[in-house]
């Protein structure tokens, strides 16, 4: 079952949503991932903020800002597919068609990558997969791509293996994150919004209308979207939001013959938290995160 995101958001006051929410930001290029999500934590006088996967600072498009709460939740979002529209430029004259057959035969599926020089990972070959790898366009020398990979996927680095590949050599001019997971750039609901928007959002809201920042604030509970759910009973949930482990028994409804890893629970439509299966005698699963009651 889905949760109705829009539905509990209208039941959410400001206040709640700035304590447990997450921002679609449209990055520009220049600043680092980092500098953008502190921007956000100022101008929102919140406690903390994170984003949801690092992008050059070159590099514009979606990156998703947790706020206070919803900071937590950086670990589940991380490690989930991208995609990304961009130039790269061809060091020498090449056909489209061999530079298809050429993506076809090592940059598909699963492929290995050592990351660049400059970079805060270390430099070991590790597996990642490219799910799509599409020309798009070619002017002269330069190349309209789009890519879906495996989050945590150097793009450089792929254009350049391939130029290595293609014997001419290729480098990046331009790129765009257009999805990270969830988060997409065009979302019907929840649109990328630029940093000039969203200042200005701030600003209406500090002023009194709170109209256009709560357009553009998407409920922690978007964590959902990730993983099934399944339903607790009311009685339970006190216990839960203890850090108590979930029996069986707390469960509402269940197919013991759904084979489950992580998922949501909610009592009706109220978040409790994030369990991992365990499985272990009554005991079916243990927290990764609880959502303790908002004091606001």
């Amino acid at each position: 079952m889905e949760i109705d995101l829009e539905k509990l958001k209208k039941n959410k006051n400001i206040s709640e949503l700035l304590e447990f929410g997450i921002i679609n930001i449209d990055k520009p290029s220049g600043p680092t991932s980092f500098s953008v999500s502190d921007f956000v934590r100022k101008i929102l006088n919140s406690r903390k903020t994170s984003h949801f996967g690092t992008l050059d600072p070159k590099v514009t498009g979606v990156l998703p800002i947790a706020i206070n709460r919803a900071c937590k939740f950086t670990g589940f979002f991380l490690g989930e597919d991208k995609e990304y529209i961009g130039i790269m430029r061809i060091h020498s004259e090449i056909s489209v068609e061999e530079i298809k057959k050429k993506i076809k035969e090592k940059f598909l599926g699963k492929i290995k990558q050592l990351p660049p020089v400059k970079s805060r990972v270390k430099r070991q070959e590790r597996q990642r997969e490219i799910k799509s790898f599409e020309i798009l366009e070619k002017d002269g020398l330069d190349i309209l791509f789009k890519v879906e990979c495996e989050g945590g996927t150097y793009i450089r680095k792929l254009v350049h293996d391939l130029g290595e590949f293609l014997g001419i050599g290729a480098h990046m001019l331009e790129l765009r994150r257009t999805r990270a997971g969830l988060f997409e750039e065009y979302d019907k609901e929840y649109p990328c919004v630029n940093l000039y928007d969203f200042e200005k959002a701030v600003e209406e809201y500090l002023k009194g209308d709170e109209k256009s920042l709560r357009k553009i604030i998407i409920p922690g509970e978007v964590v959902s979207r990730l993983y099934p759910v399944l339903f607790v009973k009311k009685d339970c949930v006190d216990l839960l939001l203890h850090g108590s482990p979930l029996f069986y028994k707390f469960l509402k409804k269940f197919d013991k013959d759904k084979n489950l890893d992580k998922f949501c629970a909610f009592d009706d439509h109220s978040f409790v938290g994030v369990y991992k299966v365990t499985n272990e005698d009554e005991i079916f699963a243990r927290p990764e995160f609880v959502m303790q009651p908002i004091k606001i």
